[in-house]
């Protein structure tokens, strides 16, 4: 494998301004968002007080977990040694970092009275799985950033391995602290559930990767950098089995709960009653973002393919953003059981299962976190050297051999009916 040279993009193109502005017209619309939300209150949204966690939630959550997993790839190089991700590390760091950040900009945003922070970070109730995850996010931040310069600064790469195996277990850490805080609710039944833990951490592989190889490829056909078939072979198998794995795990959590008496209510609701949520899980996160891209990641024509490989990954991002909404919004809607065993009506909706519609705002300040994380991605790769200058299969695949030359026939000897030549 020849060592590899990293650069940053020239970013003078017309292409590259227009990307900036738009990521950040998608942002300060999502910081308008918010004004418009705070200064009315939250009554303009589809929240409620029986849906508290709205759509932001849901985006928050996700490119929360995703942070996680697009950390797989500088982790696979550093702490299991596979030469080959070593180009990608740098990158994997970079996207990890800018999702955390847009993610957390969403939750914060999203708090109702974002200023309220300051009291959760100054005054920490250790029962609470929320004090923990603060800790868990900033620590992201500050361990993911010093591995990041481990690999940036020439003179400190020795330390790159300690600083990637310490990134890597804060990233485990973080993904089961997010999941733990749907499966240590006890009060809702969708979310008890001790297998939240390792489901939540084989979601964040499937979702950071598929948003990953997305950035890898748009960057590289953008920047005209070559990107061998043997790094985006290796990586969309990997993704197949990490979808594989994720509709393993839903598989389990569900007929879990249906072996449970006390959870067939809400397992009715989620897979046949639910209407709108039961069309989302089956739809959205089976169809669209398991078995779909399963199919085009593995089939012999379309796993070849670059389009449909990153048609794949969006499918799993679309799908990935169905499951935390089934999660968070449908775990929500289902009623408490607040005296399991009885019937429970009320004039404050006790025991009917609560409505919920989400708003432009709360879209829009949802996908101003992905504008935000692709623009703090897109201004770093132009100012630091982030990128491999090539990723072709002869400079960084240790397994590669040429092909061979082809011969070169024998010019064949002149007949007489070649040399023969028209009568003048």
């Amino acid at each position: 494998m020849k060592p590899i040279l990293f650069t940053q993009i020239d970013g003078n193109s017309s292409g590259y301004w227009t990307l900036l502005g738009l990521l950040a017209a998608f942002t300060a619309a999502a910081l308008g968002a918010t004004w418009y939300m705070e200064h009315n209150g939250h009554w303009v949204t589809g929240m409620t007080n029986q849906i508290v966690w709205g759509t932001p939630h849901v985006f928050a959550v996700f490119l929360i977990v995703a942070a996680s997993g697009a950390l797989n790839i500088a982790s696979i190089s550093s702490v299991f040694g596979r030469v080959m991700y070593k180009p990608l590390a740098r990158l994997s760091t970079l996207v990890a970092l800018a999702l955390l950040a847009g993610g957390l900009m969403v939750l914060v945003l999203d708090l109702g009275r974002p200023d309220r922070l300051i009291v959760a970070m100054t005054k920490y109730n250790f029962k609470s799985i929320f004090a923990w995850n603060i800790y868990l996010y900033t620590g992201f931040f500050v361990v993911v950033g010093i591995y990041m310069w481990m690999m940036l600064e020439r003179r400190m790469n020795r330390y790159t391995k300690i600083a990637g195996f310490a990134a890597f277990i804060w990233r485990l850490a973080l993904t089961t602290g997010t999941g733990s805080i749907f499966g240590f609710l006890v009060a809702r039944q969708a979310y008890d559930a001790a297998i939240m833990a390792p489901m939540f951490i084989i979601m964040s592989f499937s979702f950071g990767l598929a948003i990953f190889l997305l950035v890898l490829m748009v960057t590289c056909n953008t920047t005209e950098r070559p990107l061998g078939d043997a790094m985006i072979v290796k990586l969309k198998n990997l993704l197949g089995v990490f979808v594989a794995a994720v509709l393993y795990f839903v598989s389990v959590h569900h007929l879990t709960n249906l072996y449970a008496t006390e959870h067939h209510a809400v397992e009715a609701f989620i897979l046949r009653d639910g209407g709108i949520y039961t069309t989302v899980f089956w739809v959205g996160q089976i169809l669209i973002g398991g078995i779909a891209p399963l199919a085009l990641l593995y089939h012999p024509a379309t796993g070849k393919d670059r389009n449909m490989i990153a048609l794949s990954c969006a499918m799993i991002i679309v799908g990935g953003l169905a499951q935390i909404y089934v999660i968070i919004i449908g775990g929500q809607a289902f009623p408490l059981s607040i005296f399991p065993g009885y019937e429970v009506s009320s004039s404050f909706y006790d025991g009917v299962v609560a409505s919920y519609t989400p708003s432009l705002p709360e879209l829009v300040l949802g996908l101003g976190g992905f504008a935000t994380a692709f623009l703090i991605v897109a201004v770093a790769i132009r100012v630091l050297p982030f990128l491999p200058s090539t990723l072709a299969d002869a400079d960084v695949d240790p397994h590669y051999v040429a092909p061979p030359e082809p011969e070169e026939e024998p010019a064949e000897e002149a007949t007489d009916a070649d040399e023969a030549t028209e009568p003048a």
